[in-house]
């Protein structure tokens, strides 16, 4: 397999997402009480619902998602640079975050919602401006009536690793 395809691949898979995704904003209480977890997250992709404005900060966006999955994609550049040349760690962080997070959202029944109560990160490799393209992918491990776990990866086009992650969190009514 040529290594451009997976990369091709993504670059599409980004663009498809963009032209539906609405301003980024604040979904209401009432939006958030009324759909299900998944159709929530499918509202975001369908340009129904706002994306997190975290996500414009940061510059990712959803690229897929399923009951138990969540992938997020972004490219690492300059601006998300700490004082000695690579990549913040904040910037890893916040996706992995967010993506372990919607994994679990994705499986939550209507009127149901969470929040991280841990996350636990382990850094790989750096990320820089010439890592190109990547993915944090979430998948839930366990849910249960009060706590969730999931775990997430992020990864390049060619499958390389650069962190992974575990996290719990709390479930409640909403």
């Amino acid at each position: 397999m040529n290594l451009q395809d997976p990369l091709n691949e993504w670059q599409a898979d980004e663009a498809a997402v963009r032209p539906a995704l609405i301003p980024a904003g604040v979904a209401t209480r009432e939006q958030l009480r009324e759909r299900s977890g998944m159709d929530f997250l499918l509202g975001i992709m369908r340009g129904e619902l706002p994306p997190a404005p975290i996500g414009e900060l940061l510059d990712f966006v959803p690229v897929k998602v399923e009951p138990g999955l969540m992938v997020f994609q972004g490219t690492p550049g300059p601006q998300h640079y700490n004082p000695i040349g690579s990549v913040h760690g904040g910037y890893a962080a916040t996706l992995l975050d967010s993506c372990v997070g919607c994994a679990i959202h994705s499986m939550l029944p209507t009127g149901k919602g969470y929040t991280t109560l841990e996350l636990k990160i382990n850094f790989v490799r750096a990320l820089t401006d010439k890592t190109g393209p990547i993915r944090a992918e979430g998948k839930v491990i366990h849910v249960g009536g009060q706590v969730a776990t999931a775990e997430g990866r992020i990864v390049d086009a060619q499958g390389k690793l650069y962190a992974h992650a575990t996290t719990t969190c709390l479930l409640f009514a909403i």
